[in-house]
């Protein structure tokens, strides 16, 4: 008897299971998109990180030695620069993460071997490249044999980083990653919830337009969002002494555009579930892909190239970019338009399409 009662709630859970088609799908989804981040998007191996060469010596061998650096695919030398003040400049923009200099004296170099004949700068705000920095070092020097057990063959010039402190790099990131996992998780839910409480209904009476009853949503959580990032702000510097080299005027105007974008995901999924519970499976779901292709947790340039078109069109992609820009290479907003202008579309399409589903629902 009671096993029979048992198999009862059994079948029922499971035909409940069924008409919940969101939660079915995420059964098959999860495992799906974890095996093909990890298997095939995520790739711990740098490869084709943008590269800079100032080939002052450009000498057969100098020339020699730049190709057979590119062809290990580690970097991929797509500009040139006349002097190495050019390459701080492009690496302080976040233009490329490398800079590979040979010096006029060269082939000098080559022959006395008291002095490595080649110098790599590169960006240690970012730990992927340090890796690639690592690979670099012992690169062998052609026609350079037995002169390398005096010196390095290459130098490596670790700019932002030079302790490698792995804080350093994390803490800029965790600020978008506390970010997008509380302010879409809250937004989510906000619509629903109102729904399920009987409220949406009296919201409806009042002669709110479909923007302004958005817009009201979303804003209350600006706040929240700017008080997170003070607070992650804060405990880095007194914990780990994560240093802010940027404006800070910069850096909160960046977090708030990441604030809004975030906002505008979470909005959106609300005007998809159905229940709170919904919401919140939803914006899970969207926690995955975002943390994983983002290159917070893994190197970006070891990706696929369909994995990065894929992160490109996440919001935390780009705030990696600025935050890690702002605080750890002094970069201004200005210099780190894309980003800012990728984010600003993102926030726009979102907030529409959800404004557009909200009028759909309350017609």
């Amino acid at each position: 008897m009671r096993a029979r009662r048992l198999l009862a709630i059994v079948i029922k859970e499971l035909r409940q299971l069924r008409r919940d088609r969101l939660t079915f799908a995420m059964i098959v989804g999860i495992p799906v998109m974890e095996l093909v981040l990890f298997g095939y998007a995520i790739n711990l191996d740098v490869r084709g990180l943008e590269a800079v060469v100032v080939d002052q010596a450009d000498t057969a061998r100098s020339r020699e030695l730049v190709a057979q650096l590119e062809a290990t695919q580690v970097i991929t030398l797509e500009r040139r620069a006349a002097t190495p003040q050019a390459v701080d400049e492009l690496l302080r923009r976040g233009v490329v993460d490398v800079g590979l200099v040979l010096p006029v004296d060269f082939e000098a170099r080559l022959e006395r071997g008291d002095r490595p004949p080649v110098q790599l700068i590169v960006d240690g705000a970012d730990q992927a490249v340090q890796a690639a920095a690592r690979q670099l070092r012992h690169f062998p020097v052609p026609d350079a044999a037995g002169w390398t057990a005096r010196v390095e063959p290459v130098e490596v010039v670790n700019y932002y980083n030079p302790e490698r402190r792995a804080p350093i790099n994390t803490v800029p990131g965790l600020i978008g990653v506390i970010l997008t996992m509380t302010l879409v998780l809250f937004t989510a839910i906000a619509l629903v919830r109102e729904r399920e409480n009987g409220n949406l209904e009296m919201l409806i009476a009042t002669p709110l337009s479909r923007w302004e009853l958005t817009l009201g949503k979303v804003l209350p959580f600006v706040a929240i969002g700017l008080v997170q990032v003070t607070v992650v702000l804060g405990l880095g510097r007194w914990l780990f002494g994560v240093p802010l080299r940027g404006s800070p005027a910069d850096l909160y105007l960046a977090s708030l555009v990441f604030i809004l974008a975030s906002l505008s995901l979470g909005i959106f999924l609300s005007t998809l579930a159905r229940s709170q519970f919904q919401a919140m499976q939803m914006a899970i779901f969207t926690f995955l892909p975002q943390i994983l292709l983002s290159g917070f947790m893994f190197p970006f340039a070891g990706m696929p190239r369909l994995a990065q078109w894929l992160a490109e069109l996440l919001p935390l992609t780009h705030f990696l970019r600025l935050v890690r820009g702002i605080m750890l290479r002094d970069a201004g907003l200005l210099e780190l338009w894309p980003a800012v202008a990728a984010l600003a579309a993102f926030t726009a399409i979102l907030l529409g399409l959800a404004v557009s589903r909200m009028h759909k629902r309350l017609d």
